[in-house]
């Protein structure tokens, strides 16, 4: 190459190379990106492996944690406003005063219940993450077993029968939400019989 490369190219081949080479080059990243290696697959897991199911239950665990904890923020949120609404009233308060009340029932209820659906969301879903694992299946069944297991570890510290009832609420939520997204239930089939 030659300090007049520009002028008078003195390699044909040469200045076919380069003008390959920066063809090449991305303009936003300045790198030639063919230094990178195309690696196959381009997908984390393609199979049924035992690491697909896991992956799949995983790649759903915050989105639910983080729903479950703004639904319940929302719904505490109107019921505090509810309770404060009624007690400033029967109170007497007014102004300022009952403001401020407002603002701390709708905060205090607010967090506490969004904390509390936020907890049990995490509860299941670490629950159902480590039900896939161990069986090695991605079923309705991992979904059964992580509510009951939830309700049971949820209401443990209140004893057997307050566990068994927290249990059979796991249980029931878990049937609504199966016969809700579940394709291969009764309701669906029934539905395209139907049509």
């Amino acid at each position: 190459m030659s300090i007049f490369s520009d002028i008078l190219p003195l390699n044909k081949n040469e200045e076919k190379k380069q003008a390959q080479a920066s063809a090449n080059l991305s303009p936003y990243l300045n790198f030639d990106p063919n230094y990178i290696p195309k690696m196959q697959p381009e997908f984390l897991y393609p199979d049924e492996s035992h690491m697909s199911s896991t992956a799949r239950r995983s790649n759903v665990a915050l989105p639910i944690i983080g729903m479950s904890f703004m639904t319940g923020s929302g719904l505490g949120g109107m019921t505090g406003l509810y309770k404060g609404l009624r007690a400033t009233t029967l109170a007497g308060q007014t102004g300022k005063v009952r403001r401020t009340q407002l603002i701390n029932y709708v905060m205090k209820q607010g967090t506490t219940t969004g904390c509390t659906l936020g907890i049990i969301a995490s509860f299941y879903s670490t629950l159902a993450l480590g039900v896939t694992w161990v069986r090695d299946k991605e079923d309705t069944a991992n979904t059964f077993i992580a509510a009951a297991a939830t309700g049971m570890l949820y209401k443990s510290t209140a004893g057997l029968r307050s566990m068994g009832l927290g249990a059979a609420a796991g249980l029931t939520l878990a049937g609504i939400y199966t016969l809700v997204t579940d394709n291969d239930n009764i309701w669906s089939k029934a539905r395209y019989i139907r049509m």
